[in-house]
């Protein structure tokens, strides 16, 4: 089941016996406290999704709340812990748990250490984490060092050999390694605020007006769509403030036709390398929006319930209005828990129109 297509504000979904017993059979997770269903042969009352084995319909009861099922006679299951928060958000705080105990560890736990601190196996703590967060936990561990050492780098008085120690990194070779993927150019260059990084961008027209990508050596770092009160290539030049941008309209011209393609005809999400910028929060929301499959909407309660705060949704709007790859980085497909069209960084009509595209491409 899709986790990210649209779901009601009600329990109207849910609302006969038959919509239940269905929802019952695939285990649909988005019902969990829309309802609460009891078997009558053992007694025990549990959520829609529980992995217990099915039982008979006959013997299948229905209840609005955990109270009503209890004060029926009926007592929680111990597999899915029916009693207490459901399991979407149970799992969502558990690896939320799991990234403070990353963040705040001065060497990167291992996989087993992480997994023992949650009472899960090694694989199935691997598996939620990913399926949360949309990384892995090492991935997780390098984007959180990377954004400390981004902070220890812009501290004047720091040298690279502490910043690179202060971040978490065991020795400077390994970060020396890996910094040119992580910074996006070399410690030096960023430490003198990037004044030597070299972006390359080729500006085009699409159905919105002017559209401008921008690549680094990793990869994409930007994909602007023209604004009346932000022209697109002041935009580029305000977000990167000290690089040296050349326009390349032959090498890098065949990437500018892919992306306007998709701004007219939807049919797949486009294939890229990303150079994707930002703190450790804004690179965890952008990469939940990354798995919002074509055709569907998120809400900003969805993606700060996948997080594990589901009262973080103003950070998750936040991090969605900073997202500076527009259309790679899906941020049109997040809207308001009601079904509204919220704002959106390059004019809200044109968010309506990317999301009636892609749901014409990709009919239900």
């Amino acid at each position: 089941m899709n986790t990210f297509t649209q779901k009601p504000s009600d329990k109207t979904q849910y609302a006969t016996d038959d919509a239940r017993w269905a929802a019952i059979i695939a285990r649909d997770k988005n019902a969990d406290g829309s309802f609460y269903y009891a078997i009558t042969t053992t007694g025990i009352y549990c959520y829609p999704s529980c992995p217990s084995r099915l039982a008979l319909r006959s013997n299948t009861h229905f209840f609005d709340t955990a109270l009503d099922a209890a004060q029926a006679g009926f007592r929680p299951c111990k597999r899915c812990k029916s009693d207490q928060e459901t399991p979407s958000i149970r799992d969502a705080r558990i690896i939320a748990q799991a990234c403070r105990m990353i963040e705040d560890a001065e060497e990167t736990p291992s996989l087993d250490v992480l997994a023992q601190s949650q009472n899960m196996s090694r694989f199935h703590f691997h598996r939620l984490f990913k399926s949360i967060t949309g990384i892995t936990p090492k991935a997780y561990s390098t984007a959180h060092r990377a954004n400390k050492i981004r902070t220890e780098l812009t501290t004047h008085n720091t040298s690279i050999t502490d910043a690179t120690y202060n971040a978490g990194f065991n020795s400077s070779g390994r970060f020396y390694a890996q910094s040119t993927e992580i910074l996006g150019m070399t410690p030096t260059n960023f430490k003198n605020g990037g004044s030597s990084e070299i972006l390359h961008y080729s500006i085009g027209t699409c159905s919105f007006g002017p559209i401008l990508v921008a690549r680094s050596e990793k990869g994409i770092c930007a994909i602007l769509i023209h604004n009346d009160n932000n022209p697109i290539l002041a935009d580029l030049q305000k977000r990167f403030p000290k690089a040296t941008l050349i326009e390349d309209q032959r090498d890098f011209h065949h990437w500018l036709a892919q992306v306007i393609q998709f701004v007219e005809t939807p049919k797949q999400n486009l294939e890229l390398p990303l150079d994707i910028r930002g703190t450790v929060f804004q690179q965890r929301v952008w990469q939940i929006l990354q798995k919002i499959p074509l055709g569907t909407t998120a809400s900003y309660t969805d993606i700060a319930t996948a997080l594990g705060d589901p009262k973080a949704v103003r950070a998750v709007a936040r991090a969605c209005a900073a997202n500076p790859i527009a259309l790679l980085v899906p941020c049109h497909r997040v809207i308001r828990s009601d079904g509204g069209i919220s704002g959106y960084r390059w004019g809200v009509e044109n968010k309506l129109t990317l999301i009636s595209r892609e749901a014409a491409q990709c009919p239900a």
